[in-house]
This record gives structure tokens, sequence and C-alpha cells, in this order.
């Protein structure tokens, strides 16, 4: 089940707006993907990031995946937790398995990305 609460990238990233900040993981689909996910490397604080640039990468048992900023933005925030724990992307991808918090450069590009209902025919 697709939380409708949020937009997604085609490249299977939620992003989850709370007022001009948005919070950004990756779905439930791209963990189940990518199997047992045992390390995480998280953007800088501060970055300045364009929309669909590499923003940092995911490692599990299978492959490396790259993870794509869904907007443009600056990152305010990484989830620590990640570093230590980073099967929590796979326990919970929606919720303490977040990725990074960044501000909305353009408002617009949020436009872009799929609600969840095209997400789920996307998957």
């Amino acid at each position: 089940m697709v939380p409708t609460d949020r937009r997604y990238s085609k490249a299977h990233e939620w992003i989850l707006v709370e007022g001009d900040v948005a919070t950004v993981g990756i779905t439930h689909y791209a963990q189940d993907q990518l199997g047992d996910i045992v390390y995480v490397e998280l953007p800088e604080v501060n970055a300045e990031l364009v929309k669909d640039e590499v923003m940092g990468t995911i490692e599990s048992v299978k492959a490396v995946s790259e993870i794509f900023a869904p907007i443009s933005g600056q990152i305010l925030e990484v989830n620590q937790r990640l570093e230590g724990a980073p099967e929590t992307v796979n326990s919970d991808p929606s919720g303490a398995g977040w990725y990074c918090k960044m501000t909305i450069a353009k408002a617009e590009e949020l436009e872009q990305l799929l609600d969840a209902a095209a997400y789920e025919q996307l998957i």
C-alpha cells in the first residue's frame, strides 16, 4: 500500500511536505527490490541540490543504488539513525527510515511528482 500523504518520483523516492520543509525517503517498493540494506550514504547538511541530482547512495546485499533529489533545495537535516542502523529503511521506509529533510527551492517541481495512484500504476 502506497501512502497517500506524499508525492513520488519515478526513481522511487517519496517526499512529504510539511510547511516549507520536505522530508525525503525511498519507497517500500524500492527497499523491497534492494533487499537487506547494509549501508546508507547521507548527503551533507547545507548541500544545495538540483532536482534529479544524486544526493547519496544506498547499499544492500544485492546492489548499490543512487538516491536522487526529487526536488531542488538545500539539505537541512539527515537521518543520523541510518548510519548505525541502515536496516531501518527496510523495517520502516515510510517513517523512521526517512533519508533527509530539505528546503523547497521551486514549489512547481512538486507538481511534477506522482501522486499515490500514479505511483501505484508505475510499480
